[in-house]
């Protein structure tokens, strides 16, 4: 393989984990804002909370695992 190739997976590594970062800060900010406009519904917000950041973390591990396999190959 080749060191471009290897750049490559790199840069789609890193892209994914800042997206997932920042898809992560976007589900929690939301959740948080909203928890304080009805704390009411907290158990409930938290429970949908922590299923969008698990979906929004699965996206950035399927890159990552991607380009380990475009590296190995």
């Amino acid at each position: 393989m080749t060191g471009i190739n290897l750049i490559a997976a790199a840069f789609a590594a890193a892209f994914a984990a800042i997206g997932g970062a920042f898809g992560d800060a976007i589900v929690v900010s939301k959740a948080l804002e909203s928890m304080a406009r009805q704390p009411e519904q907290s158990g409930t917000i938290r429970g949908t909370m922590i299923l969008g950041v698990g979906l929004t973390e699965s996206t950035p591990i399927l890159a990552i695992v991607i380009a380990l396999i475009l590296v190995f190959k």
